[in-house]
């Protein structure tokens, strides 16, 4: 008798549909077999579900049973397949009966029977409602994250046996309540970290609000113990709310690397990466033999930062090039090619030389002129050409450290600016491709960027003189759009062009 099954595959961050065709032969030697290109974790999934179906009180058929997993020429990975598989055995040994036709199914099973969390539930649940599935069937452990998906009826399974019950009407399994985003969304977010804790450093602080304000990549520049890190740590706690598609991307992503925590089934905050300066390629970009996100992708729609930035390796840098203009990596293999989405702000920290003190007024700087020039030479000019904002980030004063009836603005009234800034851009490109100032192409730039005659002449002016190259032409225009938005102001100034131009320093150090 035969079976068909509808489960489904991860390929990068979206899903494609697999039929699992269950063939239990009435007369023939047993055997067990599962075809459809299946990875070691599949093919184990013989012994876990012999045992599963055994201990959850049904019988295992001693017959030959074939399993495909179709289509036959993408690969299968990971336990996911366990649940239909064991569920397709029992109706085509007759001892289920169930339309499963309009239903997807995943889950790993334990020899118990239990089912134990699957990685990629939203990716799943995404597939379901595009394929026109009316119920998807997922480990207990899953059901909240699936639920954000709206038009889906989701059934959290505990295990194989109150599944096969479920199926044969003797108990029901209840439907998850599916999560209200506006009501999950208004629980209160702590931020670790505060613009109010950081002692002098103004300009930094603003270069760190015009960042969040336009979405722009930002490098942060000073002596050991200035505060760079800690600025860097302080940007999530000024960046606007996440939308309903944002967190869900961020979700999708973050649900197919396994790294939703289970008391969270939707990502709220926006993400910050931090990874070590000893990551590999693949690390940073992703990939593998099957391509997943790497720190660019978990970093979508937040902050990568990279601290003791020359102290990557030269080749990883470089491999940022084309995902800090394009918004997206292409993983490309033997197998198969994936698009990760990779819209991020990048944040470096560096020092100005190997010892850290080159330029500071108390300390000397004890390295050679040629250690510093090959330092400085580990960033290549097309990197540094695509961060809009380049900051020193001096020592602070004692003065400044020590004093207890200075004002400082929190991140909250940071964030407030921040926020009105956004909205007037959500406004300005009003459901474009565009999502931010940061993202504006050349049509967007002409467009919206309106530059008054004096700010114009200060602009041809910094060109000729500074030799500035094409690209960071259009990104000072996008960052005085930014300055313009967070003061209101639909016009670009000649102020607005100043205060832009002191961000590019770095390119003719």
């Amino acid at each position: 008798m035969l079976a068909k099954i509808y489960s489904a595959a991860l390929v990068g961050i979206d899903s494609t549909l697999i039929e699992v065709e269950v063939d239990v032969a009435s007369f023939s030697m047993p055997y067990f077999g599962i075809v459809g290109l299946p990875d070691k974790a599949v093919e184990e999934a013989k012994e876990r579900v012999k045992s599963a179906i055994k201990n959850s009180g049904a019988t295992f058929p001693v017959k030959r049973i074939i399993i495909n997993l179709a289509p036959a020429d993408l690969p299968k990975e990971g336990p996911a397949y366990d649940l239909p598989i064991a569920i397709g055995i029992l109706i085509a040994s007759g001892q289920l009966q169930a339309d499963l036709s309009h239903s997807l199914i995943l889950g790993e099973l334990s020899l118990d029977g239990s089912l134990r969390s699957i990685r990629g539930a939203v990716p799943y649940t995404f597939l379901a409602q595009e394929k026109g599935f009316k119920k998807i069937y997922l480990p207990m452990q899953n059901a909240r994250e699936a639920s954000l998906i709206a038009g889906i009826e989701i059934y959290p399974v505990s295990c194989l046996n109150d599944l096969s019950l479920h199926l044969t009407d003797q108990k029901k399994i209840e439907v998850q309540i599916p999560l209200d985003y506006e009501q999950y969304s208004n629980l209160n977010v702590e931020f670790e970290f505060d613009l109010k804790e950081i002692k002098g450093q103004e300009q930094a602080k603003r270069a760190l609000e015009i960042t969040a304000a336009g979405g722009h990549n930002l490098a942060l520049k000073g002596p050991p113990g200035a505060g760079k890190t800690l600025l860097a740590r302080s940007l999530p706690s000024i960046l606007p709310k996440l939308s309903l598609k944002e967190a869900l991307d961020i979700s999708k992503i973050y649900s197919t690397a396994g790294l939703l925590p289970k008391d969270k089934p939707l990502i709220l905050n926006r993400p910050f990466r931090s990874p070590h300066h000893t990551i590999s390629h693949v690390g940073l970009i992703g990939g593998g033999s099957n391509p997943k996100p790497g720190e660019i992708s978990l970093a979508h729609r937040g902050v990568l930062f990279l601290d003791e930035f020359p102290e990557f390796p030269r080749a990883v840098l470089e491999s940022l090039r084309q995902p800090l203009e394009d918004g997206v990596v292409t993983v490309s293999r033997a197998k198969a090619s994936c698009f990760f989405p990779s819209r991020f702000m990048l944040v470096t920290a560096a020092n100005p030389c190997p010892c850290g003190y080159l330029g500071d007024t108390k300390k000397a700087c004890q390295c050679l002129p040629s250690q510093i020039t090959r330092y400085q030479k580990r960033i290549s000019g097309p990197i540094l050409d695509r961060i809009d904002l380049q900051v020193e980030v001096p020592a602070v004063k004692v003065e400044k450290l020590t004093s207890e009836n200075e004002k400082i603005e929190s991140s909250s009234e940071v964030r407030a600016r921040v926020e009105n800034a956004r909205a007037r851009q959500r406004k300005r490109f009003n459901g474009g491709v565009a999502m931010c100032n940061a993202e504006m192409h050349l049509k967007e730039i002409k467009a919206y960027c309106q530059i008054e005659k004096e700010g114009l002449l200060i602009l041809k002016e910094a060109i000729t003189n500074l030799g500035l190259s094409a690209r960071s032409y259009f990104k000072i225009l996008k960052v005085s759009q930014t300055i313009a938005d967070l003061e209101n102001q639909e016009k670009i100034s000649a102020a607005y062009i100043a205060e832009a131009l002191q961000y590019r320093f770095r390119d003719h150090n």
